[in-house]
């Protein structure tokens, strides 16, 4: 640190303020190291008396602020604000980092020189030190408790003497040297996936060595590996994996049949997107003597296949979901039980795990049964072929289909009622090639046939989760719940504030909040402020979990929820069937500790599946974009920050940046409260939701990501639009 003197002018008074915070300066910058009154005179290049009595007024005042303590007579030191905490690192792309813990409000600022080798995501204990300035909680990392991971992707870059890994994450601030033994044979430029083997208490940079080629940067198996491979999800089964499951017997048992309910004669269908080839879910139909409906929700029985204990149980532990990509899925478990034995194919008899529901024609439910069941399903439909005979009125099963239909669109409507949201998001789906190059961009309709399924599966998981947890203290068990907490009010009240400038309003009291954002996101359907809207509507939610403590599901207005309904894709729901059956059967219950970490472990998994679906999804969109550079959209700012905003063009949904860096017609400066650029001397403000007009400037695909200008419209200036190429 340079010495640097306090400026102030002869006869002026000196700038008590200025000393305050370079006094305490010193200190949070050396929060270990004792200073006495002649070491900070020395430091400060304090020479005249004045200033030399001030250090010492200063010192006392830091102390009687408890800002520093002294140690001895005459001896300070930073005062630690709290001890130690302990919690999450999240590092920003400028190198610097936050600590999120329970035990604070507020996160912990951590300078990079204070990380010390701490990297994303890592569980850390913190030393605390206080600051006069924001933010107002600073710390220092002293121990790593947990890696949060120890692989990387990125670009291998090999000179005559050495290698280095350059990490395509952004928040991977340091590249990873590969002595070139352990380079595995891999060559200059090609992505790779490597491993960090060391990381010497005073190097700079962690070593490492290569574990696997992904291949050559920009091909598309490459990437999609490449993005598989930077969330920790695995793309394909080791050797010993797709052993067990081929040794599983595909042919139902005498003693099978003996112990199931038979529903092989009694109409079963499924309905699944036409690309589908993993039928977790069958319903089937049957017109009881009373005139009521038996409605059977049939799931796969994939405990009766993966035991529990087993590589196969242990792979689909680990995975604990599949994961979806713009051109593939991932499953959970090997296509010899996902895609075939399993999975509840058209004309083949399966074994499942079924809810049983007797409904009247107001589909109010009169009875349940739950147990193992085999299955014959009739028909295979695609969402499009289920819908078109529900409009129609003509097809195959067209009375099955539209009586369930109608029996869904009242559950729809009285889940609406008792308060639940609708949250209906466009689905992006890419044309594709055969190289995997997307040709078009198109959107997933939503329509009665995906209602009429999503109602029968949200019933089956709720009146599971009721079956167990609906119960006297006393009898309560260890369950796993999906659960949805009620949302921050605080974005909530942000959320309320923006979508009032599109003359929409949300009642923020207990008990309103459901039901005018429903009208809120109805009202918006079809508008260009649809996407933006819905989408921050869903951020000012809490995140949806797994979880042993109930709280109920929110978003659905259900006390209780699981998931039963889709165990080849979802680890929770294979527990959900074990303790289902073992409840059942009279056993004790569960231990919660141990149910509750493997809760855990599935809500991150399915974090990081989703996380890796987006970052598939922009890596098309950009490539999708590459050959429209210097063409100009429509399109809506859906996000602001304080480097710039971005822009979703409308057609498309691509989403890019316009970055304050660009915008040369003005200084802009960030208003976090209202969303929004404002133009320092020209007024002009650029604020989320508004419509604009971008230009597509660049499209990088190693960074996923599309710079865009803002276009002037020729009505308003025929000018030419200002910007840095």
């Amino acid at each position: 640190m340079a010495n640097k003197k306090i400026p102030h002018k002869k006869n002026q008074p000196i700038d008590k303020s200025a000393y305050s915070n370079t006094v305490l300066g010193l200190f949070t910058n050396h929060p270990k190291k004792t200073f006495n009154y002649k070491q900070l005179a020395h430091e400060l290049l304090a020479k005249s008396g004045p200033e030399k009595a001030l250090i010492q007024r200063m010192l006392k005042k830091l102390c009687t602020e408890g800002y520093i303590e002294e140690l001895v007579p005459g001896k300070y030191k930073l005062k630690s604000s709290g001890g130690y905490v302990v919690g999450k690192v999240d590092i920003t792309s400028a190198g610097y980092g936050f600590v999120i813990c329970d035990e604070l409000e507020e996160d912990v600022f951590i300078s990079q020189k204070n990380l010390h080798q701490a990297l994303h995501g890592d569980t850390v204990k913190v030393y605390l030190f206080a600051r006069k300035r924001k933010p107002s909680v600073e710390g220092e990392v002293v121990e790593i408790i947990e890696r949060a991971r120890n692989t990387f992707v990125g670009i291998l870059e090999i000179t005559d003497r050495y290698a280095f890994c350059i990490a395509d994450s952004r928040q991977m601030p340091y590249d990873i040297f590969i002595p070139k033994e352990n380079l595995k044979n891999a060559t200059d430029g090609q992505k790779v996936l490597v491993q960090i083997t060391d990381w010497p208490q005073r190097a700079k940079n962690p070593f490492g060595e290569v574990i696997e080629v992904l291949g050559l940067p920009g091909e598309h198996e490459t990437e999609m590996h490449a993005i598989l491979a930077e969330y920790g999800l695995p793309y394909h089964f080791s050797n010993e994996v797709e052993e067990a499951a081929q040794a599983i017997p595909e042919k139902i048992t005498e003693r099978d049949y003996a112990e199931r309910r038979d529903f092989r004669n009694i109409t079963t269908f499924t309905i699944d997107p036409a690309d589908a080839k993993d039928f977790d879910d069958a319903l089937s139909f049957q017109q009881l003597p009373n005139g009521n409906i038996e409605v059977g929700v049939h799931i796969a029985d994939v405990t009766h296949y993966v035991k529990k204990k087993g590589v196969l149980e242990e792979e689909a532990f680990a995975r604990a979901t599949s994961v979806y990509l713009v051109d593939r899925v991932v499953p959970m478990l090997p296509e010899r039980l996902s895609n075939f034995i399993c999975s509840l194919r058209p004309h083949e008899e399966k074994l499942c795990f079924s809810a049983v529901f007797e409904l009247n024609k107001d589909a109010e439910l009169q009875n349940e049964w739950f147990g193992r069941t085999v299955i014959y399903s009739d028909r295979r439909f695609a969402y499009e072929e289920a819908q078109q005979v529900i409009d129609s009125g003509e097809g195959d099963l067209v009375d099955e289909l539209r009586t369930l239909n109608t029996l869904a669109q009242i559950l729809r409507k009285q889940r609406y009622k008792a308060g639940a949201i609708s949250f209906e998001r466009e689905e992006v789906k890419f044309e594709l090639d055969e190289q995997g190059k997307p040709l078009g961009i198109k959107f997933r309709q939503h329509g009665l046939a995906n209602e009429l399924i999503e109602e029968f599966m949200l019933l089956a998981n709720k009146r599971v989760a009721h079956r167990i947890g609906d119960v006297a203290k006393k009898d309560k068990k260890t369950f796993v719940y999906r659960i949805h907490d009620t949302p921050n009010q605080e974005k909530l009240e942000k959320f309320a504030q923006f979508v009032r400038r599109f003359g929409l309003n949300i009642m923020l009291t207990p008990g309103q909040v459901s039901s005018t954002l429903n009208s809120v996101l109805d009202e918006v359907k079809g508008k260009p402020e649809q996407n933006i809207v819905e989408t921050l509507a869903v951020r000012s939610m809490a995140k949806a979990i797994y979880s042993t403590d109930n709280i109920g599901h929110y978003g659905l207005s259900f006390p209780f929820y699981t998931h039963f309904t889709s165990p080849i894709r979802r680890y929770p729901d294979m527990m959900v069937h074990r303790m289902l059956a073992d409840y059942m059967n009279g056993e004790e219950s569960k231990n919660k500790k141990k149910y509750e970490i493997k809760c855990r472990h599935a809500s991150d998994r399915e974090q990081q599946a989703t996380e890796a679906e987006r970052a598939s999804i922009k890596y098309k969109q950009v490539e999708f974009m590459q050959d429209k550079i210097g063409k100009a959209f429509d399109g809506i700012i859906s996000g602001v920050t304080e480097f710039g905003v971005f822009v979703e063009i409308l057609e498309n949904k691509c989403e890019g940046l316009v970055a304050t860096r660009d915008m040369m017609d003005d200084f802009y400066e960030y208003d976090e409260d209202n969303y929004c650029l404002n133009g320092r001397h020209h007024g002009k403000r650029y604020q989320l939701g508004d419509p604009v007009k971008v230009e597509v400037l660049r499209a990088n695909l190693a960074r996923k990501q599309l710079d865009f200008a803002l276009v002037e419209e020729e009505t308003e200036s025929p000018a030419k639009p200002k910007y840095r190429k």
